[in-house]
């Protein structure tokens, strides 16, 4: 079964600022990650969040195994995304 992928306004209003290529990166990697989400993505610790690589930026999202659904958060340049869930 696919997953759908559904944006917070926050991540869509990022995706859309960041550069034409950038954004094919993030697609694509989504893409990838609908079939089995688990397989591309890494657990960020002590957080129900999940990160998803798309060359420098990274993707934060929740994963709803019972709705099939990624809800992604926020999309940002790898070193600014975890500021926001620091303490």
């Amino acid at each position: 079964m696919t997953y759908s992928v559904e944006f917070s306004d926050l991540a869509f209003k990022q995706l859309k600022k960041l550069e034409k290529e950038t954004q094919t990166k993030v697609i694509s990697a989504l893409e990838r990650c609908r079939i089995r989400p688990y397989d591309h993505v890494k657990k960020v610790v002590g957080t129900d969040y999940y990160r998803l690589k798309a060359g420098k930026y990274r993707v934060l999202m929740r994963i709803d195994g019972k709705r099939l659904v990624v809800f992604v958060v926020a999309v940002a340049y790898r070193e600014k995304i975890y500021k926001n869930l620091e303490g």
